[in-house]
């Protein structure tokens, strides 16, 4: 499938960013994002992506899934960036 997500590498940094291959030592179900998945507490849940497959570093920003579909290209809950509106610049350099 095509779901991607896009983040700045500030955001994928983070001390409280993380793989998870497990939740209270149990395997993460398929329908929950396992077998591995992204998350990401201090953004909004989309950018916490599931069924991770592999990372890109990029030189430029590249929309993800949901960021096509008019969602904001980082996702910052505490800066009320749920949605992109035209014309809004884009965030720094995405993994």
């Amino acid at each position: 499938t095509d779901w991607t997500t896009n983040l700045p590498l500030e955001a994928f940094t983070e001390e409280d960013c993380l793989f998870a291959d497990t939740h209270d030592g149990q395997a993460i179900p398929l329908e929950h994002g396992g077998p591995l998945r992204l998350v990401i507490p201090r953004l909004y849940a989309w950018k916490s992506a599931k069924w991770v497959k592999g990372i890109e570093f990029r030189d430029t920003d590249t929309p993800g899934f949901w960021e096509r579909g008019g969602y904001h290209m980082l996702g910052d809950p505490w800066k009320e960036q749920r949605y992109r509106f035209e014309g809004e610049e884009d965030s720094e350099s995405a993994i």
